[in-house]
């Protein structure tokens, strides 16, 4: 499940071939492609591979759009203190009803805002993983938006994200679009788009359809996934896009509909969300495995939540074979910062989790870029 922008609990390798990113010595940005074998990725005009190594955005427990227009300093120091970690991507997570007026409007200031964070990107060396579609303050809900049929929620959402690719397509700084997070296809009819299940008064899970009408769980995801892409495609040929999906997990098996092997023909490359569980320690490797089809794969969300963190640093190293990026959570601190929390006895528990997931993102980094290059290279 996603752990952005929640302060009570909670963060993909740097290029290989270049020096940690930092806004005043940073190299010049070219947009990623797909490898030309099609295992990983690699910088457009040189051809070196990248390996997208990063954390999902958030601060204080707010979400990006509570604070970017009246604190866009922000922005601007945290950007910074990514970079200096050692990161090279930003996950940051667009809300639907913050960028969308009506189903046919958009909000053209926070559009404006969308551009000045590609170019803080640019500015500070960070390629940015745009997710969209995001409802997960209830709060923040449009009730026209949650009112609307099937294929006029999906028109309204082939809108925002159009706007989006006009708006990113130029930008080097663009990694890659991320159509939603942790989407659900319905096995039978439901009476709500969103799943209930509230995680620090957010909800991370959307169903994309609320009745099957005789279309397998499947069918509908496909369905969807080029739906958007098609609007996507009509200002930016070549973009990657993706989706953030929930992992096989053993008790659910595929409990999303979203089946990486009928998915995958329809992304440019896979994104899996895996938390590693110390009563399960097999259970990550597994659902990564079940990744590993033939296209590149994004550990797009992962966390030392429910794990030791030398089970998780375990994982991370033993999932290098398979994955070709990873990405951890930020929350306004570096690991240093809340050493002095430490040292002046404020350390919470939750800060101490979060504090293991960023010492990992910075020590991480340094082992993997000793290993062989990722498969296919």
């Amino acid at each position: 499940m996603d752990r952005v922008a929640i302060a009570p609990f909670i963060l993909t390798i740097i290029c290989t071939t270049v020096v940690p990113l930092r806004a005043d010595d940073t190299p010049a940005m070219e947009r990623i492609i797909i490898s030309p074998d099609g295992a990983g990725f690699v910088h457009a005009e040189s051809g070196t591979p990248f390996v997208p190594w990063g954390v999902n955005y958030g601060h204080d427990g707010r979400l990006m759009e509570d604070f970017w227009e009246d604190e866009w300093n922000i922005l601007e120091e945290d950007f910074r203190e990514i970079a200096g970690m050692g990161g090279n991507v930003v996950r940051v997570h667009l809300q639907f009803c913050k960028f969308m007026n009506s189903p046919t409007e958009p909000n053209e200031r926070a559009f404006e805002l969308l551009a000045r964070l590609m170019q803080l990107g640019e500015e500070t060396g960070l390629y940015l993983d745009i997710t969209g579609l995001a409802s997960y303050r209830p709060s923040d809900r449009c009730a026209w938006f949650d009112e609307l049929a099937e294929q006029d929620r999906w028109a309204a959402q082939a809108i925002f994200w159009k706007t989006v690719a006009r708006t990113c397509k130029d930008s080097p700084a663009l990694f890659c679009y991320d159509l939603i997070n942790e989407p659900l296809s319905p096995g039978g009819p439901r009476e709500d788009w969103y799943s209930g299940n509230l995680f620090g008064g957010l909800d991370f899970l959307q169903f994309i359809a609320k009745d099957p009408a005789g279309r397998t769980r499947g069918e509908i995801a496909t369905a969807w996934i080029d739906m958007l892409t098609a609007a996507i495609r009509e200002e930016d040929p070549t973009g990657l896009v993706t989706v953030g999906m929930l992992p096989w997990v053993t008790d659910w098996k595929h409990l999303s509909g979203f089946i990486p092997e009928d998915v995958a023909p329809h992304l440019d490359f896979l994104s899996v969300h895996i938390y590693p569980k110390t009563e399960i320690p097999e259970e990550a490797m597994q659902s990564l495995t079940i990744c590993d089809i033939g296209k590149p794969v994004v550990i797009e969300e992962t966390f030392p939540l429910s794990c030791s963190v030398e089970q998780f640093h375990e994982f991370v190293l033993s999932s290098h074979g398979i994955a070709d990026g990873w990405v951890f959570h930020y929350d306004g601190e570096t690991p240093e910062e809340i050493d002095a929390l430490e040292a002046a006895g404020e350390l919470t528990i939750a800060k101490s989790i979060w504090r293991s997931g960023l010492r990992a993102l910075v020590e991480l980094r340094e082992e993997l870029t000793m290993l062989p290059a990722p498969r296919g290279e």
